[in-house]
This record gives structure tokens, sequence and C-alpha cells, in this order.
């Protein structure tokens, strides 16, 4: 096995209940990049929420975000990679989401240009906005804001419990198809959408070859959650966290501790070391 990419998800993966990385995962990730194997990040969260871990890590290479939708290179600032969601379709989603039957069960996340655009401030928009270490804009309503705004590199519903999500999920896809957007879950309650060629997968590919020339037999990925499925199946090694959904280990070519054994650093100790 010749791994010289290894491509990690953030929540869930490396990142704790605490949003910290803990050292052994830290310290394990140092060992294999002097080892010559370069080690990116691919989050479904934002660059600027994502990109403190970026440096915590020492990557050199360009941080995959938003789920793929977003590929920015840290050190040139250079986006080298985007794919928002098609103005129209954005309206429509929004649309279906602020019906009521679900106006009063999700809170609606709009990602534009990087910066979090809700319709108003509430107790999970300033939890969400705490953890992710951002700042959300209040710009009353959504729709109208979008006609006079660049296209969203991602929207989030964020359920009041597992089963709206589920329940949500469902009905959004009955309504859009796959050639739409790309819908997935990254938490039992965040329901996240981009542009239906914008994933993991297709975000790790491109940097693997694209960027870097390499072959999907030369990288490693890890993740825990549905967000990562597209980048578990494209990897030539795919390791999933012991904390992931039984659907997602399906997709493992081995199932690593859960995080908070720092499954991370054994897979790599394992593996790669």
């Amino acid at each position: 096995m010749d791994i010289r990419l290894l491509a990690l998800d953030l929540d869930g993966t490396i990142v704790g209940h605490n949003n910290q990385i803990s050292e052994r995962v830290q310290q394990a990730i140092q060992t294999v990049q002097a080892k010559g194997v370069q080690v990116a990040i691919a989050t479904g969260r934002m660059y600027k929420s994502a990109y403190k871990y970026h440096q915590t890590i020492a990557s050199e290479l360009p941080l995959i975000a938003y789920n793929g939708a977003l590929i920015q290179d840290p050190k040139s600032q250079k986006i080298l990679y985007h794919l928002p969601v098609a103005l129209t379709t954005a309206k429509d989603l929004i649309h279906e989401l602020e019906q009521p039957q679900w106006r009063s069960k999700i809170n609606i996340n709009l990602y534009i240009n990087d910066q979090l655009y809700v319709s108003q401030i509430n107790d999970e928009t300033k939890r969400y906005a705490q953890r992710s270490n951002i700042e959300a804009i209040a710009v009353g309503d959504l729709i109208t804001f979008l006609q006079n705004n660049d296209n969203p590199t991602k929207i989030l519903a964020i359920g009041k419990s597992r089963k709206v999500t589920r329940q949500l999920m469902n009905s959004l896809q009955q309504r859009f198809t796959s050639d739409q957007l790309y819908l997935t879950q990254s938490t039992p309650i965040f329901l996240e959408a981009t542009h239906q060629k914008a994933n993991k997968g297709t975000g790790v590919y491109y940097l693997a070859e694209q960027i870097l020339g390499l072959k999907a037999e030369q990288v490693m990925t890890i993740g825990d959650n549905f967000n990562d499925v597209s980048m578990l199946s494209y990897a030539g090694m795919s390791v999933v966290m012991g904390n992931a959904p039984d659907a997602v280990k399906e997709f493992a070519s081995w199932v690593a501790p859960p995080i908070e054994l720092d499954g991370v650093a054994v897979a790599i100790e394992k593996f790669l070391l």
C-alpha cells in the first residue's frame, strides 16, 4: 500500500465534542507528514471555520470545505474550485424549507462567499456560530436576500430532532433529483445541500488527481458520517470511525475505534507508520 494522501473529515473524526484535536491525533498526523504523506482536510464546514484546524495540523495542501463545493489554498487564498448552487434551485429549496410543516421545526443557514446568513438570530444560531467560531448575519427574508447576491455555496437545514431531519430528507429527495442538488447529512440533525456535483468524493478526486497527480489507490480517507461516503468510496483505503452510523461503516476498508479513543491516530499507526 503506497498511500501518498490522507484526507480527513473534521467533526466526529478528528474534532471532538470539545471542538479540539487531541494531542495523540496531532502527533500521529505530524509523524505521518514527516514520512512524506500529505494530509488534507475535507469538511462540511465553512472555509473560515475549518481554517484553524488546517493550521493546527500544519497542512501544506488546499482545504476542501463545504462538502467539496469549495477548494481554497490557504497560502495564496486562491479559490481553486467552486461549485455553488444554481440560484433558481436555491430559491426553490428555501421555499420548500419555509413551508408551514417545516418552518417551526428547522433553522436555515445560507452560505455565500464564506459568510453565514440567516433570517434571524436565535439560540440555535448562536450555538452554531459559537462552535464554528464565526459570525451569523441576520438578513430577514432569505429568498429576497438571495435575489441580490451571489449564488450560495451551501444551504444547511438544522432540524429540531433526528426524526424531523429524517422526514425532511425524505421529502426533499422526492422534490429534488440528484441532477439538481446533492443532499446529505453530516450529523443526525444537519441536512446539507450543495451543487449536484459537489461532494467530498469529487473534492478529494480533484485534489488528488488534478492537483497532486495521484491515483485513487494512493489515497486514504477517514470519516464518520453520510457526507463522507463519497470520499470513502473514492479512496483506495477507506477508514470509518467507530462512532459512525452502521450504514456508513459498510463503506469502510477498516473500522477504527471511536473519536473518544483517538481512532484516527490508531488508523495512522496501523496503516501508515
